[in-house]
């Protein structure tokens, strides 16, 4: 009896420091993921290699005449990289050109004719000055006339006589006139002869030019010195206007997209220094910076209402390399490679030891 009471007690007061042992225990992990953490330095995001892409299109509807690269082609700004079809094309610039020689023959005739007619307007004025200078003669007879009969050195018959000279001519200075009046209308007429063709010929140009224009336009150039990612039309095709034939890859312009949480994404701003690596070379880094933070989350709950669920929230980050670095190493850019994308969130703090070398022309090779 008495020995079962001793175990009994002994047993009660060897539970109680277990008791206090969880106690503490409980203390210490409750303080430790309860306190305040100090904020990280660094974040990365996984993600895989992109690049600009550029459509080269038809700016009209035609056939397709010949595709000058293929696919994984270096081309550079300016590089003709495909032709249309121009036969119709160069037949309507003859007819156009045609057209040009015709107006212009039209307005040398018009120019003939407008000075056809100020010649036979300077032939009317001088048929009018004679005119005008017989009628003044002939009035002053009749004066004369006048006056030697009021003297009666005369027989009022002449009188009669100088009165039908100097009528008819009036009568024909009147006629002078009026044919002066009708040439000075045709050469208003021609005048505006001269003007329409001269329009004509303005017309006829333009067309000209649109269709040289067109013609150059169907030889399809490189806007920018990339690589050629895909052929996608076949000589012979007919393509309608906006048709796309190669798209092009900006090698210039590569980057990786990756997310980061709404904690993260508040300590980044435009030109924030980051590093690449890639999955197939894990022995570098790619220097990069971050040049577009998305303003808006990609992954946004219905309704966020708590601060943990504003925690979840996901932004699009981009993360280029620079445009230097890729042209010292244009063939060795090739986009689809995953990685990981670290970024400096402390302007201050020292990249780690456990990331790789940033690259050079050494290692890059």
């Amino acid at each position: 009896m008495g020995m079962h009471m001793t175990s009994k007690y002994s047993s009660r007061w060897l539970s109680i420091p277990i008791l206090l042992a969880v106690v503490v225990a409980a203390l210490f992990s409750w303080q430790y993921f309860h306190r305040t953490k100090a904020p990280e330095s660094f974040a990365s995001g996984n993600g895989r290699i992109e690049a600009t892409s550029v459509n080269i299109a038809t700016k009209m509807s035609g056939r397709l005449k010949e595709v000058l690269v293929r696919e994984g082609d270096d081309v550079v700004s300016g590089q003709v990289l495909a032709y249309m079809d121009t036969a119709t094309l160069v037949a309507d610039l003859h007819e156009a050109e045609a057209q040009v020689k015709s107006a212009r023959s039209a307005r040398q005739i018009a120019q003939a004719n407008v000075a056809q007619r100020e010649s036979e307007k300077a032939a009317a004025n001088a048929v009018i000055a004679q005119r005008e200078s017989e009628l003044a003669l002939t009035e002053k007879d009749l004066q004369r006339t006048q006056q030697l009969i009021d003297k009666g050195f005369v027989s009022p018959q002449k009188l009669d006589v100088d009165k039908s000279r100097k009528n008819s001519a009036a009568a024909s200075t009147r006629a002078a006139r009026s044919q002066q009046n009708e040439v000075q209308s045709s050469i208003s007429a021609a005048l505006a002869a001269v003007n329409e063709t001269q329009s004509a010929i303005e017309a006829a140009e333009a067309k000209v030019e649109k269709i040289k224009a067109d013609i150059q336009d169907a030889a399809l150039t490189a806007p920018i010195s990339g690589r050629v990612l895909y052929r996608l039309a076949e000589p012979g095709e007919v393509l309608g206007a906006g048709g796309n034939v190669v798209t092009l890859l900006d090698i210039t312009d590569v980057y990786m997209t990756i997310f980061l949480p709404t904690s993260q994404v508040g300590r980044i701003a435009i030109g924030t220094d980051a590093r690449i690596v890639l999955d197939v070379r894990p022995d570098i880094s790619i220097p990069a910076t971050i040049t577009f933070v998305s303003p808006e989350a990609q992954f946004t709950p219905k309704s966020v209402e708590t601060r943990t669920e504003r925690e979840k929230l996901m932004f699009r980050v981009k993360v280029k390399i620079p445009e230097t670095l890729l042209k010292a190493h244009a063939k060795r850019v090739k986009t689809g490679l995953p990685g990981v994308a670290y970024v400096r969130l402390d302007a201050n703090a020292a990249w780690p030891d456990t990331l790789p070398p940033l690259v050079n022309d050494k290692n890059a090779r």
